[in-house]
């Protein structure tokens, strides 16, 4: 008798310390927390170290006199270029650069591609001899197609 409940205790605090097991704790969460909090942390530190690696040249531009961007450039594919031009993408791909290039073709632009001594390649859609005329179409430009409101003017050295 005093085996039978010997085992019937023994299997009752097995049977306890097994279900308290199932149980979620907070220190659990907690951890997966802060591994996923890590990993997100890691990721973006490497993603910044990526884009340090390649910056993609921004323009300068200065918003309240609309200055434009100095750069020597060469045509790469179209027509020739004038001083100022009206630039809605820059790209390391030529092959995303060229397809832009005709998708605003297909818009009625004369767009073309140029590329800068560092091998990137912009999307250039209008070119003038003046600035100021290269200012008006950058706004037309902005105003027609919400995502190219970066459009700016390249000012070819």
């Amino acid at each position: 008798m005093k085996s039978k409940i010997y085992l019937m205790g023994c299997f009752a605090l097995i049977l306890i310390f097994s279900l308290d097991s199932c149980k979620s704790k907070e220190s659990a969460y907690k951890q997966a927390y802060a591994a996923a909090k890590a990993r997100e942390i890691n990721d973006s530190i490497n993603n910044s170290q990526v884009e340090e690696a390649n910056p993609v040249p921004k323009p300068v531009v200065n918003a309240t006199s609309d200055v434009p961007q100095k750069e020597k450039v060469t045509v790469v594919d179209g027509s020739g270029i004038k001083q100022f031009s009206v630039v809605v993408g820059t790209f390391q791909n030529k092959t995303n650069a060229a397809s832009l290039k005709d998708r605003m073709a297909n818009d009625g632009y004369s767009s073309f591609l140029a590329q800068n001594g560092r091998g990137w390649y912009r999307v250039i859609v209008a070119t003038f001899s003046d600035k100021a005329s290269a200012v008006a179409e950058k706004e037309r430009i902005k105003n027609k197609y919400p995502n190219f409101q970066d459009a700016w003017i390249l000012d070819n050295q």
